[in-house]
């Protein structure tokens, strides 16, 4: 008996070896086979104006003998660069190829080749500078195109194997492979940052290719290398471009605009809201006229849902409001003062980001010195009330969390300030040790801070 248990034992290590052997391919032959024609190279050709004497004679001492009239004469120049990238055929019906916006921005000329040498002119049909998709066109005649199917990369797990396709440093259509490293990577690109991490290389000239599964279905878009990481590669998500994709085929992607800026709780914050945890998404400012503003939404607001569905963080609400069409209405579920409620809300289409605006804060026994604002900055700031920090104890607990000389405070604990009396007044009234919480304007924008008083 114990001999057929051990036997037994045996088989089964051997079946559950065989069965792990079997989620890790012998060679990515198959894959590659499947998918290259599908693979393109992109050459691109600007025009650049510059003048290549410019350093020279810029120089003090070429200048003290004979001035600018050499430099005028010699103005700028018009070159000729080019530059390579990757892409892939997403419909071959319509010769429609997906690559990355700033593999062809601003290009010229724009040079197509397949697999077989084939090369054709391309047109650019649709791009989206902020997740930096762009959808170009050819007109392939009589050769027939090879489209690559469209995965699922939100079904897709950290530790699957991936295939990385496309033309680094010009090498044509090279193959490396790895597994992904992590999901929802931000690399600071943009609003919607949202990236795949991968350990098969991706070097430049990679990018807009695609990083296809083990079922030679893309994934995601090769787009961003860190040059100082060894084994960082990252990729656009395919579920990104599926959302925009109709529309890159119509030219132009809109998206669903709030108009409020929005910031993360942290564990302070979400104390001095009443609140026991840091989900949602913190509202540090509303823009005049704007959606949010029209609907009454307020700074200080906790959006924790939309439509129904739970919010966790600002780039989740981000994500969200971009997904949907300016005039869709919107359901909101915030926080205010404690008390949940539902505003409605019609989007507007998102523009330009604003400009952020300038801060300031005050003084008395505590850590902080705050003067009055003149007319002519409150007219800058347009706002009509807030003290500016002139001075802050650099070992003081609101220093440490962030506030700094120009900062404007403009309330304190849910009180709006609109002089310095009314700041010392609130701040000297808070015990220590109890949190002090700040609606504060600086140069990166309104936000809220949230800190013990020492």
């Amino acid at each position: 008996m114990r001999k057929v248990s051990v036997l037994c034992i045996v088989i089964l290590l051997l079946a559950l070896s065989f069965v792990n052997a079997a989620d890790t391919p012998f060679s990515f032959a198959e894959i590659v086979k499947e998918t290259k024609n599908g693979v393109v190279n992109i050459s691109t050709t600007r025009i650049i104006e510059r003048n290549p004497f410019a350093d020279f004679f810029n120089d003090d001492i070429f200048k003290r003998f004979f001035g600018d009239q050499f430099r005028d004469f010699y103005g700028p120049k018009k070159f000729k660069t080019s530059s390579l990238g990757s892409g892939f055929i997403v419909d071959a019906r319509e010769g429609y190829i997906v690559t990355n916006n700033h593999v062809i921005e601003g290009a010229e000329e724009i040079i197509v080749k397949l697999s077989d040498k084939h090369e054709f002119n391309a047109k650019v049909i649709g791009t989206d500078p902020l997740t930096d998709l762009a959808l170009l066109e050819i007109d392939p005649g009589d050769v027939k195109l090879k489209e690559l199917p469209l995965g699922d990369s939100d079904s897709f797990e950290v530790g699957d194997w991936v295939v990385a396709i496309g033309n680094p440093f010009g090498l044509e259509w090279s193959v490396t492979a790895g597994i992904i490293s992590a999901k929802g990577r931000v690399l600071g690109e943009g609003p919607y940052d949202n990236f795949m991490q991968t350990d098969a290389s991706i070097n430049p000239g990679n990018s807009g290719g695609p990083l296809v599964n083990l079922k030679g279905e893309v994934v995601g878009i090769n787009t961003a290398i860190i040059p100082s990481g060894q084994g960082l590669g990252f990729a656009i998500p395919v579920n990104m471009l599926k959302d925009i994709y109709d529309q890159l085929k119509e030219g132009k992607v809109v998206r669903g605009w709030l108009g409020v800026v929005v910031q993360p709780l942290d564990e302070k914050l979400a104390e001095s809201f009443g609140l026991k945890t840091t989900e949602g998404a913190l509202i540090a400012d509303v823009v005049e006229n704007d959606p949010a503003d029209m609907a009454g939404i307020k700074p200080g607001d906790i959006v924790i849902a939309i439509n129904g569905k739970k919010i966790g963080s600002p780039r989740e609400l981000t994500a969200m409001i971009g997904r949907l069409k300016p005039g869709e209405k919107v359901q909101l579920t915030i926080i205010r003062e404690g008390k949940r409620k539902k505003v409605d809300v019609v989007l507007g289409e998102r523009k330009a980001e604003s400009v952020a605006s300038k801060p300031t804060i005050g003084k008395g026994e505590s850590p902080v010195v705050v003067e009055s604002l003149s007319s002519s900055e409150e007219s800058r700031l347009g706002i009509d009330h807030g003290v500016k920090v002139v001075d802050i104890d650099p070992n003081s607990n609101a220093y440490q969390a962030g506030l700094r000389e120009g900062d404007v405070i403009v309330w304190i604990n849910r009180k709006e300030v609109h002089k310095p009396e009314d700041f010392y007044q609130t701040y000297n009234s808070i015990k220590k040790g109890e949190v002090v919480a700040l609606k504060i304007i600086s140069r990166y924008g309104s936000r809220f801070l949230a800190f013990d008083k020492d």
